[in-house]
């Protein structure tokens, strides 16, 4: 099993709607993508090291597949749909990573 974790850093002055990525993003692509998602998690970044420090992301999303094939067959073919919703709930540009699901 693998999960694709996609990071928004945070930024001075970022813009990011938490209600829109919860209530309208995620289950976007979770539809969108199908059986290529296993699941889908949001976290909401709320302090860095220190609590009184910002958190390094304002928000990531790790979402489940059972392979990195599983997934490119799900998101290739909706990738434009899922990228022109961004600009719906922010301006940060996201960092993914894909990695492999060691203990679940």
């Amino acid at each position: 099993m693998i999960k694709v974790s996609i990071m928004y850093p945070t930024t001075p002055e970022a813009r990011f709607d938490h209600d829109y990525y919860r209530d309208r993003h995620m289950p976007l692509v979770g539809e969108l993508l199908g059986p290529a998602c296993l699941r889908w998690t949001i976290d909401k970044g709320v302090s860095g090291r220190q609590p009184d420090i910002d958190p390094p992301y304002v928000a990531m999303c790790h979402i489940y597949s059972e392979s990195v094939e599983s997934f490119q067959e799900g998101f290739g073919p909706n990738v434009k749909q899922i990228m022109n919703d961004v600009g719906n709930y922010t301006d940060i540009s996201p960092v993914m990573q894909i990695s492999e699901v060691v203990v679940d």
